[in-house]
């Protein structure tokens, strides 16, 4: 198993086609800090060399479990990300992309992390309460300042990374290089249809979340929803993924993976990365054998034919 690298966008920096994050792995509650180990040191070991995180999640704690692990590999093999907007303290300059609140979690982040810089600065989401201009120069300010080397966005429309992008260029700033999206086979066309056009023209790569659709591209669910399982636990994020018409598609997908020899999650993350304009899939974990198995679908290559049968799958 050999893990492929991608470049981000069209800056020089090479990540993981496969990339561990931290809120599936461990960032919706502290969880074993054995198992957060165990499954680090495998994504390290597999070649994996995108982690990303948020100061969101678990509060920080997130941050802090994984930090712990990847301080003991040479931080020039590493790509570490985190992002800022959501509040993780009170008060009212305790969230958003104002210059004062980047400026403060930054801190937060690195010490949580244990590190000097960020590799990438992810602004969460877009605000709307804070003026375009500001956040750009705040993200223009940390990478001269030494605390992060790139930005980019997450979940912002292709009007707001195109203005972000323009803006920066045009007053020679420094632009974002990446968008974090939601991309998968259940949710593509806002994507393929609007967003790609703008990352591409504008030299952004992506890196996605929910590559798996929540886990319901996996196989996991053909029996029906377990007790236990997170869409049967009242977890409602995703909850779309698991309609009876989604997962007879997944079971669809099955009888495709196996003329492949490849399982249906790996199916699902060489789909996504098919797209040149896609950097690295975010993926998560609660075991070894998740990742490892995820970690496989670097360097699948889809043919034409393989990928009209998907397309029949997914839109019969």
């Amino acid at each position: 198993m050999f893990m492929e690298y991608r470049n981000l966008g069209n800056s020089g920096l090479k990540v993981s086609e496969i990339s561990l994050g931290g809120w599936v792995t461990f960032g919706n509650s502290v969880q074993d800090p054995q198992m957060v180990r165990d499954i680090v040191t495998k994504a390290y070991d597999l070649g994996i060399n995108f982690f990303d995180q948020a100061d969101v999640y678990a509060k920080g704690k997130s941050e802090e479990m994984m930090g712990a692990v990847l301080r003991e590999f040479p931080r020039h093999s590493l790509v570490i990300s985190s992002k800022v907007f959501n509040p993780i303290v009170e008060g009212p300059n305790g969230r958003g992309l104002s210059r004062k609140h980047m400026l403060e979690a930054i801190e937060g982040s690195l010490k949580r992390l244990g590190t000097d810089y960020l590799d990438i600065y992810f602004a969460h989401r877009y605000d709307l309460e804070t003026p375009l201009e500001e956040t750009v120069m705040a993200f223009d300010h940390l990478v001269r300042a030494g605390k992060i080397l790139y930005w980019g966005t997450s979940e912002w429309t292709p009007a707001q990374i195109a203005e972000a992008a323009t803006f920066a260029k045009n007053n020679g700033l420094y632009p974002p290089i990446t968008e974090q999206p939601q991309y998968n086979m259940f949710y593509s066309s806002r994507v393929e249809d609007t967003v790609l056009p703008v990352t591409e023209r504008h030299g952004l790569g992506l890196v996605v979340w929910s590559p798996l659709a929540m886990g319901a591209l996996t196989g996991k669910y053909d029996d029906g929803l377990p007790a236990g399982s997170r869409f049967g636990d009242g977890f409602q994020f995703g909850g779309e993924y698991v309609s009876e018409e989604n997962l007879a598609r997944v079971r669809n997908l099955k009888s495709i993976a196996e003329d492949l020899g490849i399982t249906r999650t790996q199916l699902a993350l060489a789909w996504v990365l098919r797209q040149k304009g896609v950097s690295s899939a975010i993926v998560g974990a609660t075991k070894v054998a998740q990742l490892e198995e995820s970690a496989g679908a670097s360097g699948i290559k889809l043919s034409d034919e393989v990928l009209e049968k998907i397309k029949g799958v997914l839109e019969g």
